[in-house]
Formats: C-alpha cells, structure tokens, sequence
C-alpha cells in the first residue's frame, strides 16, 4: 500500500514538473513580460502646464522586475552640464490608453550656461514604479523625449 501511494505520488510529481519548461517562454513568466527597448521619432509634443523641458535625447529604457511590480527607468542625454530634477511624468494621469503607457522624460535645464563635457558625464537616469495589477493593462510602454522616444512591449 506504501508503496503503491509513494509511486502514484512520484509519478503525479513527474507529470506536474514535466510541463515547467513551457512556462519559461509562456506569458507567466514575469522575465518575459518585456523585451528589449527600441528607439522611435518624438511624436508632436502637446501643449501641458510643465514648465520643464523634455529630456533631449532619451538613449536607454530598461523595465526591471520586481516582487511587486516593475520599476521603468530612463537614461537620457542633454546637450550640456547642469540639467537637474528629471522626472518621468506619466500622460492622462498614468492611466493607460489602449495597453500603452506613455511617460514625458522632463528635466530643468541649467540656470547659466555650462560646458559640455563627455557625453557619459552628461547622462542623468529617471525612475517610475508600476504595480503588479496595473500591469495587467500594459502592454507596451513608451518613453518620450524631445527628439526621439524609446518603447517596450510585452
């Protein structure tokens, strides 16, 4: 009787792992929610009460797994030393339009004029946390700058 319980338990332990090795390209899987980020023209930029300026040029957008959700963050370029207090400030209040996310890379721009220096120097990264169930509704996410944007899918 042991036995025969221990062998029907090992084989329902067989027939349940078996079928793991789907879920590593299944949608499940929270390392294949999003792939790798591509750069884009800059759709026109609206008219908004933000008085910053949108990050110049955005060159990197990573979407970083969490327990509880994902953190997108943004490297971008600007043209000088300086620029300050970058922010990716979500569209229509972070709610997302059609499984798209959409968030403007703002940042001040320096109060006098500075130098350039190299462009790694000059590179300022923003961050934003989505949750789990808002995820739910995402399917691509889109960063904007001035001249270009960078997006993921899922």
């Amino acid at each position: 009787m042991i036995r025969t319980a221990t062998a029907l338990s090992l084989g329902l332990l067989i027939a349940t792992t078996a079928g793991c090795g789907r879920i590593a390209d299944s949608r499940i899987n929270p390392f294949n929610w999003f792939g790798a980020s591509r750069s884009a023209p800059a759709p026109a930029a609206p008219v908004d009460a933000d008085a910053r300026l949108l990050m110049p040029q955005v060159t990197r957008l990573v979407v970083e797994k969490m327990p509880t959700g994902v953190v997108v963050r943004a490297t971008g370029v600007p043209p000088t030393q300086g620029w300050w207090k970058a922010e990716l400030v979500p569209d229509d209040f972070g709610i997302p339009k059609d499984g798209v996310l959409t968030y403007r890379f703002r940042i001040w721009n320096p109060p006098v004029p500075t130098d350039a220096s190299t462009v790694r120097s000059r590179e300022i990264t923003a961050a934003a946390y989505i949750s789990t169930p808002k995820l739910a509704e995402i399917s691509k996410i889109v960063v904007v700058g001035e001249t270009n944007q960078m997006e993921t899918r899922r």
